[in-house]
């Protein structure tokens, strides 16, 4: 007996770490198993000292259908609920990406409803093949969003506009998700992997101790005064001159060399 497919794979390759969500024939919607799959890779990547960025995407014509409805009809028919998933599952997964001290790119394939779309919005960086679509599909089905969308869509697109997606849950496609800012970058299908691939890489040749303290910065600004951020500024920045990584590009800078990084 063979045995089951994997629901999420891992790859590292170019000091690039490759999450695929791998339910092709269902969407890679989100089972328990699946979310718990994700949340060990999206932490193997954080911990893994062999990655310097990550590239998240689906396997299929799916990025990410969100939750698997199935399996959820099932709970409320055992009157389960939400069976905890968003405490459980989705919290965890999404604060893993969003704070991970690693860049993270999503490579949007097709669909990404619902939690896949928040999954999206967790990366860094999000690069859409050109039949990608996105739906906050969460009041269609009578729930509020979930997965971190309250947070980072108006903080991608202005209150408005995440107001209007929230409410309404009209399909965004992948030309009008690069005019709100959604992604960073619409290629042809048949481009998007090594579009996105040649971004991750990117990435992962760069400042990794820099690009951490930057997001943090960006996080810590968020939610506080300017005082406040100056001084988080400040402590990072503290924290980046102590590394090989700026004294290396420092020197190179002098020299008129290109800096070479090594993450450290």
């Amino acid at each position: 007996m063979e045995p089951p497919e994997m629901t999420v794979t891992y790859d590292v390759d170019e000091a690039v770490a490759t999450i695929t969500l791998n339910r092709p024939d269902a969407m890679n919607s989100l089972t328990v198993a699946m979310k718990t799959d994700l949340l060990a890779a999206v932490r193997r990547a954080a911990d893994d000292a062999s990655a310097r960025a990550v590239l998240l995407t689906g396997a299929g014509r799916a990025f990410c259908a969100g939750q698997d409805l199935r399996e959820h009809a099932d709970n409320l028919d055992r009157g389960l609920g939400l069976a905890n998933t968003v405490r459980e599952h989705y919290n965890p997964i999404v604060l893993a990406i969003a704070t991970m001290g690693k860049p993270v790119v999503a490579a949007v394939n097709g669909v990404a409803a619902g939690a896949g779309a928040s999954l999206a919005f967790a990366c860094d960086f999000r690069v859409a093949a050109e039949g990608a679509r996105f739906s906050m599909a969460f009041t269609g089905i009578g729930l509020a969003p979930d997965s971190g969308a309250s947070w980072t869509l108006q903080r991608l697109v202005g209150p408005a506009r995440a107001r209007e997606m929230l409410l309404l849950g009209d399909v965004v496609d992948a030309a009008r998700a690069l005019e709100l800012g959604l992604v960073a970058e619409v290629v042809p299908a048949d481009r998007l992997a090594s579009a996105a691939r040649d971004l991750a890489v990117r990435l992962a040749q760069g400042p990794t101790r820099a690009y951490a303290a930057t997001k943090a910065a960006l996080d810590h600004a968020a939610s506080c005064s300017l005082a406040d951020a100056l001084e988080r500024e400040a402590e990072l920045q503290d924290e980046c001159a102590a590394t090989a990584d700026h004294a290396a590009a420092t020197k190179a800078f002098l020299n008129k060399d290109r800096p070479a990084f090594e993450g450290r």
